[in-house]
């Protein structure tokens, strides 16, 4: 191809490059408009085939003057990717101050199949194991239920743990691991025909409801009830958005409608992966506070009670109110 035709076949991507740059240098790292960010989201894909047609014209050995231009914008594009990062706190911030929020409320049936699918469970086997309490036993092994009357025996130097001498980062690694590992199982089984989806939300509800209901049992309820209330707000109802976001998966699978079940399914994940990194992030927040404040034993628990109760209406808020001006359909 001849430069003139280079150039003119390629004039229009490289003056949509240049006038971002010059936005964007022009704001600094002041958060983008609304109008911007859409445009921000080819950024990286224009940079790469700027980089491209660098390439090109350098290899073809086309005119000095073109090479320049386009070695100097990728330059700028290089800089704006990977020093100012395109305001990635912000778009980290804005994403879950609003987008998070409106995609939780825009896939609220699928969560509320979830929550009934979690809490049902839950509820039955609080009740069932509360009037018979041998059936504890039915759910988990003799030295599985030890375990956990060791965790939140109120003599216990950590509460909701068997590993006494960990230190508290250690913990907060753990426990990251345990929650992420749960919610994937729950958003990953949705794969299954959502089949998977469903028996993880049902066997940790059973699982919760059980155990709440053999430590209340022992008369351990205050110590269970204090160290669940604070982490719960977020880590509960991530493990219900993520079986949610599974669910969406097989729902896709079975019901495509007029698409393929490949195409059905590619949409569907695309709208359940915003729910999986809001989930991400609620469970780092649960294990902060797991590890941190409530498995500690020098604190009131009335305290745990009044500020576990703050951060579940503080979640519910979040989740219920968040980027409502202006959110249209979506929420």
């Amino acid at each position: 191809m001849k430069q003139r035709a280079f150039e003119a076949a390629h004039e229009a991507r490289w003056s949509e490059f240049e006038r971002l740059i010059e936005e964007l240098d022009r704001r600094g790292r002041a958060s983008p408009p609304r109008a911007l960010q859409d445009r921000l989201a080819e950024f990286p894909g224009l940079y790469r085939r700027i980089c491209h047609d660098l390439a090109v014209a350098s290899e073809r050995r086309y005119s000095p003057r073109l090479v320049d231009r386009l070695n100097r914008l990728a330059l700028a594009g290089h800089r704006i990717l990977y020093v100012h990062d395109l305001a990635l706190a912000s778009r980290v911030t804005r994403f879950l101050a609003r987008d998070f929020a409106r995609a939780v409320r825009r896939d609220r049936r699928p969560i509320l199949v979830a929550l009934a699918l979690f809490v049902g469970p839950a509820l039955v086997f609080f009740v069932a194991v509360g009037l018979a309490p041998e059936l504890v036993y039915s759910l988990m092994t003799p030295d599985r239920v030890r375990e956990f009357e060791a965790m939140y025996d109120p003599a216990a130097t950590r509460i909701g743990s068997n590993r006494e001498s960990a230190e508290d980062l250690m913990m907060f690694g753990f426990y990251v691991y345990n929650n992420v590992g749960i919610a994937f199982r729950a958003f990953a089984g949705g794969l299954v025909l959502g089949l998977g989806s469903v028996v993880v939300l049902v066997l940790n509800g059973v699982l919760l409801g059980g155990v709440a209901a053999h430590i209340g049992h022992l008369g351990f309820e205050q110590t269970f009830f204090s160290f669940v209330i604070g982490h719960g707000a977020f880590e509960l109802t991530a493990i219900v958005i993520s079986g949610a976001a599974g669910l969406e998966l097989g729902w896709a699978l079975v019901a495509p409608g007029p698409r393929s079940r490949l195409e059905a399914l590619r949409r569907a994940g695309a709208r359940a992966i915003e729910l999986v990194w809001g989930v991400f992030a609620m469970l780092l927040a649960a294990a902060l506070i797991e590890a941190f404040w409530s498995s500690k034993t020098n604190v009131d628990a009335s305290l745990k009670f009044v500020v576990g109760a703050l951060l579940w209406l503080g979640v519910l808020a979040w989740l219920g109110l968040a980027g409502r001006r202006g959110a249209g359909t979506s929420s």
